[in-house]
């Protein structure tokens, strides 16, 4: 366990030096200037802690005492000189839930996804894109409403995607990535889970390779000038993956959003969700021996108030 820990704070530290390292300090010039004029770094991002508690004592009406916490850290690093563009961001997310009093805590959210693309351009709103994504947990994952058996660990799974192809940038709020030559691995590294297959790979690999076309499309704002919209903040993006080497036309979705809504300057509402359909991936349902019977889209949503910082 304490090599994980230490393997994670390895990895955080890496990625943030690189997120956040060589940056302007005239932020708040850059935000007055259009998408065609920002030249160097611009660097950003937010902090969200939610937490909740509930205590019971010789309640009538019944319930159970709960505590409740939930963290996200999104931190940009974007580059931009002449024909070049290069975006990095690192989206960190982590909860966890204790219900009743000899109860464990519970992980209700866990992720960890870095991703890193470059572009030349090709025409104004045009760009040449190389594309880096890597996203994993990095903690045990357990199915609490059976067994507790494990189901997911650190890199297990982990997703590490590679894309060339072309990125429409209109402005600073959207892209739309499209890139027909695409390289998927999936990770299993968890000995246990690797000999079940699961996420895909066969049993007792701990590897698995996809080529394909590949489709990322974002939106993210949170300086609206709307006075109904200015203490709002909206991302939200999609990933859509088609394997050409196996079954081309069950497309791989993941589409994540993100509402914040600030209270003022240190409190704020936020709501996450993340939907996924992954044809790989098999639910266990009702069946008899306990095998996966068929792909399930994944649904999860996150709603909290409690304290945010944006930087």
């Amino acid at each position: 366990m304490k090599f994980k820990f230490v393997s994670i704070s390895i990895i955080l530290l890496c990625v943030t030096t690189l997120v956040m390292g060589q940056v302007t300090d005239k932020e708040s010039t850059l935000r007055t200037q259009t998408a065609d004029t920002i030249q160097g770094w611009k660097k950003g991002g937010d902090v969200i802690v939610n937490l909740s508690q509930t205590s019971l004592t010789n309640w009538a009406s019944g319930g159970q005492n709960s505590l409740s916490i939930n963290g996200l850290v999104n931190l940009f690093g974007n580059y931009l000189k002449g024909k070049n563009s290069w975006d990095n961001s690192l989206n960190i997310g982590y909860g966890l839930l204790k219900q009743g009093e000899n109860s464990e805590f519970m992980k209700t959210d866990d992720k960890f996804d870095f991703l890193s693309k470059y572009g030349r351009q090709a025409t104004k709103n045009l760009y040449y894109a190389a594309l880096f994504n890597f996203k994993t947990q990095m903690a045990i994952g357990k199915d609490y409403s059976s067994d507790t058996s494990k189901i997911s660990n650190f890199l297990a799974p982990a997703y590490i995607t590679i894309a060339a192809g072309l990125d429409y940038k209109p402005n600073e709020y959207f892209s739309a990535f499209i890139a027909p030559f695409t390289g998927k691995m999936t990770i299993v590294a968890d000995k246990d889970l690797s000999e079940k297959g699961a996420f895909g790979v066969e049993p007792g690999e701990k590897m698995k390779s996809e080529f394909g076309g590949y489709i990322r499309v974002i939106f993210s704002k949170n300086d609206f000038k709307s006075e109904f919209f200015k203490n709002i903040g909206i991302t939200s993006k999609i990933d859509l993956f088609s394997n050409y080497l196996k079954n081309p036309q069950n497309i791989d979705v993941s589409w994540e959003n993100l509402i914040t809504m600030k209270v003022n300057k240190y409190i704020s509402m936020s709501l996450n969700t993340h939907l996924v359909y992954d044809d790989d991936i098999k639910v266990v349902d009702t069946n008899d021996d306990g095998t996966p019977d068929g792909t399930r889209i994944q649904f999860k949503e996150i709603f909290g108030v409690g304290f945010s910082y944006k930087f």
